[in-house]
């Protein structure tokens, strides 16, 4: 009931963070707030952070919960100290409209994708651009960052197989293009690495507004099985739940639990939607 409270008292929330090993959590929508609540507290929000021109497109949280870095649509990045609620850092870039951000684990690093096509690696001492990747050919809709910080993904939109991949990249010192996943036919909208315990290679999930859930071999980019889940209408974003479990979310049937199944070689199944 208390995020059907959050819902009422807010516009339609776009993005959500939880802050780690806490009942406090982080969400934006497209009224230009970010707020925080208490999954055990009042039905208000615990603060209310206004620093956005436009619509709030990206949240995470640091590794130690201190701080929370926010992107959205007006080309502007803030950094907000989490137990005041202020504001302590600003950067702006001409032409970044952030679409994902997300916090390199144990580092002071954020990563961030935006629609003018490139992945930003951001230093969060000072908000200070610290790389930037190669430029893809179509915009970058998510990110994120394996557990040992290591590695990261983006994905892309795209259109009749054009562009609509996911990509791999070295978040080390080359930081180079490492591997890239093509078989979806519209936007990918969102990518993960799944456990390890799933299976005995790395494996990364994606899911698009063509209907469809990839696994895919990490180190070779080969599909290894596709779910298609028919009349969801686009496939919006994509979780880990525990170590057998996805959910995903989508535009027409709500959010579907899949689990994977190693009995008869690798499958994902469909077990509930709600």
């Amino acid at each position: 009931m208390l995020l059907l409270r959050c819902q009422l008292k807010q516009a339609p929330p776009q993005k959500v963070a939880c802050i780690p090993k806490s009942s406090q959590f982080f969400s934006a929508s497209r009224d230009r707030m970010v707020m925080m609540w208490d999954l055990h507290g009042s039905s208000q929000p615990r603060q209310q952070l206004c620093g956005h021109a436009m619509v709030v497109t990206g949240l995470a949280v640091s590794p130690d919960s201190s701080q929370l870095c926010t992107g959205s649509r007006d080309n502007t990045l803030l950094l907000w100290d989490v137990v005041t609620g202020q504001s302590v850092e600003r950067a702006s870039v001409s032409r970044n409209v952030v679409t994902h951000l997300c916090w390199v684990p144990r580092e002071p690093y954020i990563l961030q994708t935006s629609e003018d096509k490139t992945l930003r690696l951001w230093d969060s001492r000072g908000l200070q651009v610290a790389h930037m990747f190669p430029a893809k050919q179509h915009i970058q809709t998510y990110c994120e960052v394996s557990v040992d910080g290591h590695k990261c993904i983006s994905c892309s939109n795209g259109f009749g197989g054009e562009g609509c991949e996911a990509t791999l990249w070295d978040l080390r010192q080359t930081r180079n293009r490492i591997c890239e996943y093509k078989g979806h036919f519209q936007t990918v909208a969102s990518c993960v690495f799944l456990p390890r315990a799933l299976a005995l290679m790395p494996l990364i999930a994606t899911s698009s507004h063509d209907c469809k859930v990839k696994i895919w071999n990490q180190d070779t980019g080969a599909c290894l099985f596709t779910l298609s889940l028919d009349g969801s209408g686009p496939l919006t974003s994509l979780a880990v739940g525990d170590a057998i479990s996805l959910l995903c979310a989508s535009f027409n049937r709500g959010i579907h639990l899949l689990r994977m199944d190693h009995s008869q070689g690798l499958e994902l199944q469909e077990v509930a939607a709600f």
